[in-house]
């Protein structure tokens, strides 16, 4: 069965709502087996959404609507898919009982424009929506199912889990499957430098295999479809070992595991503690590390912007020290390391111009300094700074060669 998603709302094309619904709605198509092939966001316009449901009818077996189910003028999907299926909107008297009742709990009376919405196309079979004054309903066109749902996510979550996945289940028939993924998440390897690896793997077609590109690390996604959850798993487990054969220390995690969740977990298990400095990261590693609720594995963490700030911190790093530079990381690291007495301690110095990102010309530069009881790690990023993006990458550059060395899998070090 391959299913198509159209969230309507001119509101979402404005990026004034960030749309839920259809990532919702593909998990809840996912677990039980429906390919999802297509997602459309189209506004509150009456001949466009028509168009694209034309297009869809013809292309896919299973079409969910969201939203444009209210009783305002601009709330126009009943029109939308009664002028894309060629039929006339019929006044349903259940509906609008139904819709009478749940103003009566509330102590009102609905108007006029609440009598719209119990119109719908001819042959729709009505939904009630015991959560919400909009009916949704189903109509079989023939070649095509269209399921419309309301955009409130609390509406169209109920109506999903209760009323359109049974249905969807008994169109399955004898046949039901389920879509199961499992996500590799590596760092310090480029998407490139993975698909030279793993490329072959990607040709696969049950199960699949796709990489997502993030600042400073690259997802795996393996998908596989099977009758039960259990065969999916069995399916995706060898292409799973053959990919951590092929990239090894690379994988740090799992699913919506994140690096800062694996490096406060390892300290913790190791009961180590770690102490921080940071100057175009702007305390993003702390945050990070305190979110996970390990923050217990924080021994102290410094904010710095310049060497100013920074010998104000910890007189004792030398006053001709060059901002930055790999000796001011390593006096500033091993300084901290005497304050505080951590088990590990690490500092981030690096150029901090607005200009600087990932991908403009003048890139700018950071040094890390890594000091632990064996020595010191050190490493020279041709990255510079403060934005988001270089943020993430050089954070998660940061965590995951602190992982490697608590893990044990860092031979490297200095005295």
């Amino acid at each position: 069965m391959k299913a198509e998603i159209v969230t309507i709302g001119t509101e979402l094309l404005l990026g004034q709502i960030v749309d839920t619904n259809a990532a919702y709605l593909a998990q809840q198509l996912a677990a039980i087996g429906v390919d999802l092939y297509y997602k459309t966001t189209v506004g509150d316009n009456v001949e466009r959404i028509a168009g694209v449901l034309q297009q869809a009818n013809q292309r896919s077996d299973v079409v969910i609507t969201s939203g444009g189910l209210g009783p305002t003028v601009d709330d126009v999907t009943r029109e939308a898919i009664a002028q894309a299926t060629g039929r006339a909107l019929e006044f349903v008297p259940s509906a609008w009982e139904e819709i009478k009742t749940m103003f009566a709990r509330w102590g009102r009376q609905p108007d006029e424009n609440n009598r719209r919405q119990a119109l719908l196309p001819a042959g729709s079979l009505k939904v009630t929506n015991p959560v919400g004054t909009a009916p949704c309903f189903i109509l079989e066109t023939g070649a095509s199912t269209i399921i419309s749902l309301p955009g409130v996510p609390r509406e169209l979550k109920h109506l999903m889990e209760n009323t359109v996945l049974p249905y969807l289940r008994e169109r399955l028939g004898a046949q039901p499957s389920v879509i199961k993924s499992r996500v590799l998440r590596t760092c310090s390897i480029g998407e490139s430098n993975v698909d030279t690896l793993i490329g072959d793997l990607e040709l696969l077609s049950n199960p699949t295999v796709g990489l997502l590109a993030h600042p400073g690390q690259t997802d795996i996604r393996i998908t596989a479809k099977a009758a039960t959850e259990a065969e999916a798993d069995a399916m995706i487990a060898p292409v799973e070992a053959e990919i951590r054969q092929r990239l090894g220390v690379f994988i740090y995690g799992v699913d919506t595991e994140s690096l800062e969740e694996v490096v406060a977990r390892l300290l913790r298990q190791q009961g180590k503690t770690l102490a921080i400095i940071e100057s175009n990261t702007a305390g993003a590693l702390t945050q990070w590390l305190r979110a996970t609720g390990d923050a217990a594995v924080l021994a102290a963490a410094l904010v710095t912007p310049d060497l100013v700030s920074l010998r104000g911190a910890l007189p004792d790093i030398p006053a001709d020290s060059a901002w930055p530079s790999a000796e001011l990381a390593s006096a500033a690291a091993q300084a901290f390391q005497r304050r505080v007495g951590a088990d590990y301690t690490l500092a981030i110095i690096g150029t901090m111009e607005a200009h600087e990102t990932l991908y403009s010309g003048e890139r700018g530069e950071s040094y890390l300094a890594l000091v632990h009881v064996g020595g010191q790690l050190t490493r020279h990023f041709l990255l510079g700074g403060a934005g988001e993006v270089t943020q993430r990458w050089i954070g998660n550059r940061t965590l995951d060669l602190l992982r490697r060395l608590i893990s044990g899998l860092v031979t490297e070090t200095a005295a």
